[in-house]
C-alpha cells in the first residue's frame, strides 16, 4: 500500500520534521553544557542529573533517539534517490544551481553520525552502563560528577580538535538543513524565506561556536 510516508515527498517531509526537533534540542543541550563554565559544578551536575532521570525526559529521550534514527535513515534514503535518479550524469554539470553547503549535506551527516557515536560513548554510555563516573553529594544525594569528566575528556588536546571539527561539520549541515526542513514544509515565500535564511545563519552561528567554545575553552582556561 503506497502512502505519503513511502513517497519522496513523504520522506522528506519526516526528515525535516525530526531535524527541526533535533535543532530545537541542540539549543537545549547547548544551553545545559555552558553550565560548566560556572565556578560551581553543581549547577550542571544537577541538570545533568534531571536530565537523565526525570521521567519526562526520559520519553523525550527515547523520542530524540527516534528522531536521530528517522532523520539519518530517511535522509540516506533521500540522497540515493537523488543519485539514483540521475545514473548517467548531466553532459554538463549543474552545481552552479545548488549551494555549497548542500552539496556535502550527506558527507557532514556521516561525519556528525561518527562523532555522535564517540560522543556517546565519551558521556552517556560511561554514565550510564560502563559506570567509572566521579560521584559527587549534594544535600545528601548522590549525583555524578560530570562536569568533571567533561573537564578531564577537554583538557585533552587531541579530543578537543576532533570534536571543533566534528562540530564545523555539524554547521555546515545546520546552516543547509535549516532552511531546507522549512522549505520542504511548505514555508517558502518571497517575504518569510529571507526571514528564516536569517534566522538559520544567525541559528547555526550561535550553536556552533557555542559548542565549539566548550571544549576549546575548557583546554585552555578552565
Amino acid at each position: 500500500m503506497n502512502t505519503i510516508f513511502n513517497s519522496s515527498v513523504g520522506r522528506k517531509l519526516i526528515m525535516s520534521l525530526a531535524g527541526l526537533f533535533l535543532i530545537s534540542f541542540l539549543l537545549v543541550h547547548l544551553g545545559i553544557n555552558l553550565l560548566v563554565f560556572l565556578e560551581s559544578k553543581e549547577p550542571f551536575n544537577k541538570a545533568a542529573h534531571f536530565m537523565g532521570t526525570n521521567p519526562v525526559i526520559k520519553i523525550m529521550e527515547l523520542t530524540l533517539f527516534g528522531g536521530f534514527l528517522l532523520h539519518i535513515i530517511y535522509g540516506m534514503i533521500v540522497s540515493l534517490q537523488n543519485k539514483l535518479a540521475r545514473p548517467i550524469g548531466y553532459a554538463k554539470s549543474n552545481n552552479s544551481q545548488q549551494s555549497f553547503f548542500s552539496k556535502y549535506m550527506f558527507h557532514t551527516a556521516v561525519v556528525i553520525g561518527i562523532f555522535l557515536v564517540l560522543h556517546l560513548i565519551d558521556f552517556y554510555v560511561k554514565a550510564k552502563f560502563i559506570g567509572g563516573v566521579p560521584e559527587v553529594v549534594y544535600n545528601g544525594e548522590n549525583y555524578h560528577d560530570l562536569a568533571t569528566l567533561v573537564i578531564a575528556r577537554f583538557k585533552i588536546g587531541w579530543v578537543v580538535w576532533v570534536y571543533v571539527a566534528a562540530l564545523l561539520g555539524l554547521g555546515f549541515h545546520l546552516h543547509h538543513g535549516f532552511q531546507s526542513a522549512f522549505q520542504t514544509l511548505g514555508l517558502n515565500h518571497p517575504v518569510y524565506t529571507p526571514i528564516i535564511k536569517g534566522l538559520g545563519i544567525l541559528y547555526t552561528i550561535l550553536v556552533t561556536l557555542g559548542f565549539m567554545s566548550i571544549p576549546v575553552l575548557v583546554y585552555f582556561i578552565k
